[in-house]
């Protein structure tokens, strides 16, 4: 659905709202509903990954349907996937084949993306193996390892712990959990595709301490010139670890379903650790997969504590539980151990379990209790998922579910690379730049597709990663308090608001308690010649309290808008300041408490001030709007571009003027996601200009000269058919 859409839909006609409009006038005060998940509020407090993520289930099934579309595009959008890159033929190298009793295991690689290897194991049933169908294909299963990696060895004194506890049985396979996982798959006739995650096994192209142990910023990262993951380029691109791992774990199972021996129409995907928050991604997006038994982190504790785990925006009012809900009902499976997992019997898997029951599949969804066990994908894990599987997968009355003993592989046997089939020689911070150059090209050439499609196409695609950027719809009924904070008194007894002399002054608190959102407003009424006033409603940001900054825009303001059109009132939204000034003394947001120097860690959880100053922005026009019984008009000024860019969209319906004088701002400007207008994303779908776009085919004064600028809005409001709603002119000198 096009952003500017989501106002008009199941909001209080114009006339019924009045707000505080109505508490100078002495009107009735409304009130206004939350239109988003109870998770999803401001608080004070930031959220860290250490939280707690409650589920909660919808009403109904359309409430879930439309949840779970919300859900998912934000998956896509927060791992850079949105709009999907091209996905070009994969073209595998399959080699290396070692028999074992009961399945071959092969070496794989091939380019997820040009230049860019996956790397993995690939095991398939000896001929004699049960559920070969008439077709001569079987059952696919992907296998994410997670952390350990495809070839983690337990060494003797873990073996030995295991062995002991009865989390492993076998002396053998038992020393090689991962492998046994696919071993064993494989002798019950599935196909199988283990793949290496960043950094692990043979791939070698992007460290292991990049992609798990980044914990201090490098010195590559601030050329500008040439982003490298944790840049603040690839931050403004939404190009994260993360979303490279989502990219692969989708090449891969393209590779899967494309084998000639596979059944497309029977896949099944299971990892473990960071492998299950894999698999919760991959099950979220992907509507091949059949059956899911995502492993150890699907929980309302702890959501992932890696690099690899984290992007930006990925779990703002979420979690692991509802992400994971996103499968349902297809069927689905885990375990619960003793670690973050513990709780989810009572917190976490009822509810995924009413879900499932509210849409007709209640049985199809299963946590079996392990507490006995600390974190793992242990023996008598994969049992339970063993039959899982099989269950889901139609695997046949003769597929054997107790995992047996195998011959461990030699080194030699374990390594994709050889003699013959050589490791890529591009790796490094020179290759995470290639990758992030051909991400942002396949961005590029998505967006002119769709802009050659038209502008339904266009608007969609930009409207939906906006709309997951700042999160929030015009507030509805409900849950709305007002109050005054000093009374009311004439302006003219106060020299320093002399631009308003004929006003008198209240200051207001807004207050909803469902976003948790509070904003001071200023609002001043004309009290005389009335006879000359307008009906119009001015709404102007700005960024904290102070009375200096105040007078200054008011009298900017003001003097722009002439005494002939004097409006009724003239509110002054006074936005979230800074959270306090860095050593450099500039403005700071507010980050999470983390030696690790990465932005997700933050914004994976928390929305950047720009967005919380938007939310206090669009209650406080919300509580102003006039209705029919007046004009709303909102004017951005300089300190408060991005939250009056957004309001101006989210809110267009009901504003009946926006003005904004282009002061240069771009956020792609910004150096440190520190800053207070870091805006992870923006510079992935057209920045400013982007955004603003989406303001069409409502009435917009654009003050620039950007050319650029001007074309691409302009661009968009002729599309709309609607050239003449804008209006652009150049600065005075």
């Amino acid at each position: 659905m096009p952003l500017r859409d989501f106002v008009s839909t199941g909001l209080v006609h114009r006339s019924a709202s009045c707000g505080l409009l109505a508490l100078v006038f002495g009107l009735a005060q409304p009130s206004f509903v939350l239109s988003e998940s109870p998770g999803q509020q401001d608080v004070s407090k930031l959220k860290t990954l250490n939280g707690h993520f409650p589920f909660h289930v919808p009403d109904s099934v359309d409430a879930w349907q439309r949840r779970a579309e919300q859900l998912r595009s934000r998956v896509m959008v927060a791992t850079g996937l949105w709009p999907m890159p091209t996905r070009e033929p994969i073209k595998p190298v399959i080699h290396g084949k070692v028999q074992r009793p009961g399945f071959t295991a092969e070496k794989v690689y091939f380019q997820s993306l040009p230049g860019h290897f996956v790397t993995g194991m690939l095991f398939r049933p000896s001929p004699e193996s049960p559920n070969r169908g008439e077709d001569g294909k079987r059952p696919g299963v992907l296998c994410p390892h997670g952390h350990g990696g495809r070839l983690m060895r337990l060494s003797d004194q873990e073996l030995k712990a295991q062995l002991e506890s009865g989390g492993e049985v076998h002396e053998k396979s038992g020393r090689y959990p991962k492998l046994a996982r696919c071993a064993h798959l494989t002798r019950m006739g599935c196909v199988v595709f283990i793949y290496d995650m960043l950094g692990y096994g043979d791939s070698h192209q992007i460290a292991f301490e990049v992609a798990h142990r980044h914990a201090d910023p490098r010195p590559e990262e601030s050329d500008g010139s040439r982003p490298c993951f944790y840049s603040m380029e690839a931050d403004l691109n939404l190009q994260s670890i993360m979303g490279l791992q989502t990219w692969n774990a989708i090449r891969s199972l393209d590779f899967l379903a494309e084998l000639p021996d596979v059944d497309a129409g029977r896949l099944g995907v299971t990892g473990g650790s960071g492998g299950g928050t894999q698999t919760i991604l991959l099950d979220a997006i992907d509507p091949r997969i059949r059956v899911s038994f995502p492993n150890g982190m699907v929980s309302t504790s702890m959501q992932g504590g890696c690099y690899c785990e984290n992007c930006n925006y990925l779990r703002i009012g979420t979690g692991n539980v509802e992400l994971a809900a996103l499968f349902a009902p297809k069927p689905q499976g885990m375990t619960a151990a003793d670690d973050w997992t513990r709780d989810m019997m009572n917190d976490g898997f009822p509810e995924l379990r009413r879900l499932y029951e509210m849409l007709g599949a209640r049985t199809d969804v299963m946590c079996r209790p392990l507490l006995q066990f600390p974190h793992n994908y242990n023996y008598v894990t994969r049992q339970t998922m063993y039959r899982w599987m099989a269950e889901h997968l139609d695997l046949s009355d003769q597929t054997p579910l107790v995992e047996q003993d195998f011959e461990p592989f030699s080194e030699e046997e374990l390594s994709v690379w050889d003699d013959q089939h050589p490791a890529p020689r591009e790796s490094g911070v020179e290759h995470e730049r290639d990758v992030l150059a051909w991400w942002n090209d396949q961005n590029d050439q998505a967006l002119d597709r769709k802009r050659d499609e038209g502008p339904q196409e266009w608007n969609q695609v930009l409207a939906t990663a906006w709309r997951v950027i700042f999160d929030s719809d015009w507030p509805q009924r409900d849950a709305w308090k007002v109050q005054p904070i000093q009374p009311e008194r004439s302006v003219s007894s106060d020299p320093t608001e002399s631009v308003l002399k004929s006003y008198r002054r209240v200051d207001q608190r807004i207050e909803h308690s469902g976003w948790g959102t509070v904003v001071d407003v200023t609002v001043f009424r004309r009290d005389a010649d009335r006879d000359r006033q307008s009906d119009q409603v001015l709404v102007v940001p700005v960024i904290g309290g102070s009375s200096d900054s105040m007078d200054a825009v008011l009298t900017d303001v003001m003097a722009r808008s002439g005494d002939s059109a004097s409006p009724a009132v003239v509110a002054v939204a006074h936005l979230n300041p800074a959270a306090g000034e860095d050593a450099a003394g500039h403005p700071r947001q507010a980050l999470v408490d983390d030696e690790r120097d990465y932005s997700a860690f933050t914004f994976g959880y928390n929305r950047p001030l720009a967005v919380k100053r938007f939310r206090q922005l669009l209650c406080a026009l919300a509580a102003l709007d006039p209705g029919e019984a007046g004009a709303l008009k909102l004017v951005a000024t300089e300190s408060a571009i991005a939250p009056s860019a957004a309001a101006a969209v989210v809110a267009a319906s009901h504003l009946d003027a926006f003005e904004i004088h282009d002061p240069g701002f771009r956020f792609a400007n910004v150096k440190s996601y520190a800053d207070p207008d870091f805006v992870p994303g923006a510079s992935k779908y057209l920045d400013l200009p982007g955004l603003l776009s989406l303001r069409a085919p409502y009435p917009m004064s654009l003050v620039t000269d950007d050319a650029d600028f001007e074309r691409l809005v302009r661009q968009a409001y002729v599309a709309e058919g609607a050239g003449d709603a804008l209006h652009v002119s150049k600065p005075q000198q």
